[in-house]
């Protein structure tokens, strides 16, 4: 079997787990945030917090709740990395530098999970398993509390009200993220991931001295990072390590499990509005980007030019001989269509044109189907964008499930839709403009430029997977980077909330004959159409200046 035929059977393997996993956990996780009920340990958070779940909260309420549940997470996951070397587990590894703490304690949290350090050189068990594997369960929840507060925000009429946010969160912890990793770590323990607390053991002899290697809950770890979108790899070869991924069908596995929640929320989405269509044409948006991604990534790579690369059978430079280009490809562009920082290839080897498709795909808002939540309040804030340009077309008010779109909307709607190229582009700007940050970088002209611009388009839309070549454990970027990320993951909060309450206040209007059908393949059409020309329009110059430029020189 060639090698492009085991990429097309993997992928159609992985579309047909996904297809039934859709229609069950997508009802699930309805089912869980319209529930009234609470269960006796959730009960016990929310004495131990002193929160009333029942107590409904409008979105100034909301927001205030998960910038206050944030914070201190920010600063519990930096207190713990700084006071490492005085902690039990440690492996004796010393405390985490304050600049690269701040770094690590702002990924994790805002659910990006970049990482400027080797974790089997720097991180010890408490830090690992109490500190980041806590934030990756957390931070999606998070994400996907958000999100559910814009869907109540179309369901209801003449209410300010958008649920409870202790209650969103802890649900989501507990009933959906929490069940689901005990299943998915059992299946990469049998598949060959390493589950224990064991310390650092030399492992043979060679010339000049012995390889050593760390124990560790791995297997728990590299479920909810793949689940909850987060990306942080237990090693430094992330997803490319055998301890974390072992063979090829927990490749498979682990790219399962970064997609299933993101497009199983388009179900939720269409049950909590009462369309069930609506979710529909959402999942046709987020697959039909997501398989033209795919589709062209697997082609640029298999396109081999030269002996070397025909004797390979295409660009193997970076990629594990274990899964090949066709697995390296679809995992990659599921990693950078979601937040998940997750990788089992070096990136900065793939060919110019498949680097731009990583950076398109980040760029495109990583809402295809995108991260755990963040995914679905990308793309309804996207389909309002859509709406909005479908009604200066016609000269009619655009109206989105049965609420106008109007001046207050559209604003809230495009200052999402800034914000992140914004930071990427004026963070990347800096970064070359600085005499000191392009010394981070280990190639020159456009593939150095396209580091730059790779790592701040990661940070900034909380992404978290690294282009390589870049030297990024400086003062310097694990600054910027940081606010990059803190930014990026929580100013488009402020405005997805400040929409969601806007549009729970209002009455619902009825569908007439001139309503923009937004169930049917035409709009779903319009949706692809303008999220691929905004992000066109605003990245173009700075892909052409990298990617583009180094793809049409090679």
């Amino acid at each position: 079997m060639s090698s492009q035929m085991a990429g097309v059977l993997q992928l159609l393997a992985l579309i047909a787990a996904l297809a039934l996993a859709y229609r069950p956990l997508g009802d699930y996780m309805a089912k869980v945030y319209s529930s009234e009920r609470h269960y006796a340990p959730e009960k016990w958070i929310y004495k131990a917090i002193g929160a009333n779940p029942n107590a409904e909260m409008r979105w100034p309420a909301y927001l205030r709740g998960v910038l206050a549940f944030s914070a201190v997470s920010v600063l519990f996951l930096y207190a713990l990395q700084r006071l490492q070397g005085v902690l039990p587990g440690s492996l004796g590894f010393q405390a985490i530098d304050p600049d690269q703490a701040f770094n690590t304690a702002a990924s994790f949290v805002a659910n990006t999970n970049w990482q400027s350090y080797a974790g089997e050189q720097a991180m010890g068990h408490v830090v690992q398993t109490g500190g980041l594997a806590v934030q990756n369960f957390v931070s999606a929840a998070v994400g996907m509390a958000v999100a559910v507060a814009l869907v109540r925000g179309f369901a209801r009429s003449r209410t300010g009200e958008l649920g409870n946010f202790w209650a969103d969160l802890v649900r989501g912890v507990f009933r959906i993220l929490l069940p689901l990793a005990v299943i998915g770590a059992l299946v990469l323990v049998a598949c060959g991931a390493i589950q224990n607390f064991a310390g650092i053991h030399e492992v043979g002899q060679f010339t000049g001295g012995s390889q050593q290697w760390n124990g560790g809950a791995v297997a728990s770890q590299e479920v909810i990072k793949e689940l909850g979108t987060n990306g942080g790899g237990y090693f430094n070869a992330n997803s490319a390590h055998p301890f974390e991924n072992p063979n090829p069908f927990s490749n498979l596995f682990e790219i399962f499990l970064i997609l299933v929640i993101p497009f199983a929320l388009t179900r939720t989405f269409g049950r909590m509005v009462g369309s069930v269509r609506q979710g529909y044409a959402i999942l046709a948006t987020m697959a039909v980007i997501w398989l033209g991604f795919t589709a062209l990534m697997m082609w640029t790579e298999f396109a081999h030019h030269g002996p070397a690369l025909d004797a390979a059978g295409g660009a193997m430079e970076g990629k594990e001989m274990r899964f090949g280009i066709g697995a390296s490809a679809i995992f990659s562009v599921a990693t950078t269509l979601t937040s998940t920082g997750a990788v089992n290839s070096f990136h900065s080897s793939y060919t110019g044109f498949g680097g731009g498709i990583q950076l398109l795909g980040m760029q495109l808002g990583e809402i295809a189907p995108g991260g755990v939540g963040s995914g679905l309040y990308g793309m309804l804030v996207m389909a309002i964008i859509a709406v909005f340009i479908a009604g200066l077309m016609v000269g009619r008010t655009p109206e989105y499930l049965g609420k106008k779109i109007g001046t207050r909307e559209i604003k809230f709607a495009a200052c999402y839709i800034l914000v992140t190229p914004a930071l990427v582009l004026c963070f990347t700007a800096a970064a070359m403009a600085l005499p000191t940050p392009p010394h981070s970088m280990l190639n020159s002209g456009a593939h150095g430029f396209s580091e730059v611009l790779y790592a701040y388009t990661s940070g900034a839309n909380n992404n978290g997977s690294a282009f390589g070549g870049l030297n990024a454990d400086t003062q310097w970027y694990n600054s910027t980077i940081g606010i990059a990320m803190l930014l990026g993951r929580f100013l488009p909060m402020v405005f997805v909330l400040a929409l969601a309450g806007s549009l729970a206040e209002q009455q619902p209007v009825p569908a007439t004959a001139g309503t923009l059908r937004t169930e049917k393949p035409l709009f779903t059409g319009l949706l692809v159409g303008s999220i691929m020309i905004i992000t066109g329009l605003t990245y173009f110059p700075a892909l052409a200046l990298g990617p583009l430029a180094e793809g049409l020189a090679s």
